[in-house]
């Protein structure tokens, strides 16, 4: 498919009730499965899985249509190592204090500490940037809008695409971040809203899954 191209297939096709309800449980069971883990294998995964993950990431809404986002895909050992050593300090003045009592209390239950070895043993690592200023074509400089949000939707469609293809995934947000503009060599207009660590699952990982809200608890029908 060439650049900018539209899709052959139709932008919407509607499913009879039936259909929709069952679409809509299979992908409800299939997400039920995700969890973030923190323990990865070195195993490479697919290239082709990382594109497709980024494309899809591509579809998601944006504000103005504008997709003020880039993919840094990290995959040099050299880097991932680097990564590891920034953010393992950041880790260390966090968790001394700089986090603040109240979220490193929230964090505890998770096994969230400062020593961050996925970060240098998983295959991949994608850094999502978001651009305030910028367009769909290179050379296009204006003022983009909704950049969180825009940043947030679309991390959620490679996360899913991600978990769909059978790879482990973990969210993490090192602060401050930086740093990362100059590993990814990316301009400081830009800023790092997420890395989205991924790969296979080292063996017998200890289980981490948590328990999630209830329909009745995050959703009211009015």
């Amino acid at each position: 498919m060439k650049k900018h191209e539209c899709n052959s297939l139709p932008d919407w096709r509607e499913l009879p009730p039936a259909k929709m309800i069952a679409s809509a449980n299979a992908f409800l069971a299939r997400m039920q499965e995700r969890h973030t883990v923190r323990q990865f294998s070195d195993r490479p995964a697919p290239h082709e899985v990382i594109e497709a993950a980024v494309r899809t990431a591509g579809t998601a809404p944006s504000g103005a249509n504008h997709q003020p986002l880039f993919f840094s895909i990290i995959g040099s050992s050299g880097l991932k190592k680097e990564l590891r050593q920034r953010a393992e300090a950041e880790g260390r003045a966090f968790c001394a204090g700089k986090g603040g009592e109240e979220w490193l209390d929230a964090l505890s239950p998770l096994g969230t500490n400062a020593d961050k070895p996925y970060l240098e043993t998983a295959p991949w690592i994608i850094a999502i940037f978001g651009q305030r200023k910028g367009g769909v074509r290179k050379g296009v400089e204006r003022q983009n809008y909704c950049v969180p949000e825009s940043v947030g939707m679309a991390a959620g469609f490679m996360i899913a695409a991600l978990h769909h293809a059978g790879v482990a995934t973990l969210t993490h947000t090192p602060k401050p971040m930086t740093f990362l503009n100059g590993m990814c060599d990316r301009p400081l207009s830009e800023k790092l809203h997420l890395l989205l660590v991924f790969g296979y699952l080292a063996e017998a990982p200890p289980c981490q899954c948590t328990p999630k809200e209830p329909f009745e608890e995050i959703a009211a029908l009015l």
